[in-house]
């Protein structure tokens, strides 16, 4: 038996490599490269991918490639020509759109339109994954395999990077949990094989796992949940649902540790900060380089089959929420509105939501 790491936890290791400024090494076959993610790059570092003198690319998303007037020639990324006296200062402020408006002419910006860009949208998978802004220097390696092993570099798999499969998610612990809403509390842990974040689901009273269950899946809020955010409803609308579950005497809250609709804390308070510069949440999220919405509610689906329910009544004013539940094998019996939480704060957030995003408020 070998000792090595297999190709999901290669990836585990990949994505913290990249949190701590550290490069990696993504393969396809016989073909590599080594990644950088623009955001914990370093002087040093940037000095000698530059000494290389390899045919390096800065690749973000089109949705950040659109701010800033570059042609996304592969549809769905952008590959930027890193200059040879390429600053660090450069790479951060197009990977960052935080002084955009401030210093919005950032080219010329020469984009690549020819080659192989399939290690290049694998860069940026395991930039979002690493919840890191979606941008990655990307330099294709002549012998990748050697290299990693001369700079002992983690070796990722480029297809794993990509893949959409859900990883599995283990059942780790239960245990009795009373609340202010029901004594009859149930807090569950779930842990996914690739490494990522847990998710936990509570469960109120005891559900009949043969009769649909008034469910609802919540995507992490600090902001809201703890701090009490005016900015948004998370925090209302998580305490109203477990207050109906509780009148009700059953139901399962699903914890998803999706924070910012997918993008992390630290990127959504970079979207903050955009949205106090005058742009509302999807445009700060495309800003970014980012989707309106990086959830995946497949975990919602997988953790509800796990506890043995198939059937819902789903807390939400998402439509969204209710399609995917259908696509992944869960049943929607009912929409059960919530609306609670609008303020003078969120009133924008909140009608942004509903002409954007489709929210029924």
């Amino acid at each position: 038996m070998s000792f090595a790491p297999d190709s999901t936890e290669s990836l585990a290791r990949a994505r913290a490599d990249l949190r701590m400024g550290v490069p990696v090494v993504l393969m396809s076959g016989a073909k590599g490269a080594l990644v950088l993610a623009a955001e914990t790059l370093t002087a040093a570092r940037l000095a000698a991918l530059l000494a290389m003198h390899g045919d390096a690319a800065l690749t973000i998303t089109a949705r950040r490639a659109e701010t800033l007037k570059a042609r996304a020639y592969d549809g769905d990324i952008a590959r930027l020509k890193l200059p040879p006296d390429a600053s660090l200062h450069w790479v951060r402020s197009i990977a960052d759109p935080a002084d955009d408006l401030q210093s919005p002419m950032k080219g010329p910006l020469a984009t690549m339109r020819d080659g192989d860009t399939y290690l290049h949208r694998a860069a940026i998978a395991l930039a979002k994954a690493a919840r890191l802004l979606p941008a990655a220097v990307v330099m294709p390696l002549v012998d990748p395999a050697r290299f990693a092993e001369e700079n002992q570099l983690t070796i990722a798999d480029a297809a794993t990077a990509l893949t959409q499969d859900l990883a599995p998610l283990n059942p780790i612990i239960s245990a009795r949990l009373p609340l202010d809403v029901s004594e009859a509390g149930r807090l569950h842990i779930f842990r996914p094989e690739d490494g990522a974040e847990e998710h936990y689901a509570i469960e109120i009273g005891r559900p009949d796992r043969g009769a649909p269950v008034l469910a609802r899946l919540h995507s992490a809020c600090f902001t809201g949940d703890l701090l009490g955010s005016l900015k948004c409803d998370c925090g209302p609308q998580l305490r109203g649902a477990l207050a109906q579950m509780g009148s009700a005497g059953s139901g399962v809250l699903l914890y998803l540790n999706q924070e910012g609709r997918g993008i992390g804390l630290a990127n959504k308070m970079r979207a903050y900060s955009l949205q106090d510069q005058g742009f509302d949440t999807v445009e700060a999220n495309h800003r970014l380089g980012f989707e309106d919405d990086e959830r995946d509610f497949r975990i919602g689906s997988e953790i509800l089959k796990r506890m043995g329910f198939s059937a819902v009544r789903l807390l939400t004013n998402n439509p969204a929420k209710v399609t995917r539940m259908h696509e992944t094998g869960i049943e929607v019996v009912e929409r059960v509105p919530l609306k609670v939480g609008e303020n003078r704060f969120n009133h924008h957030y909140l009608a942004t939501k509903a002409k954007k995003s489709g929210h029924l408020l």
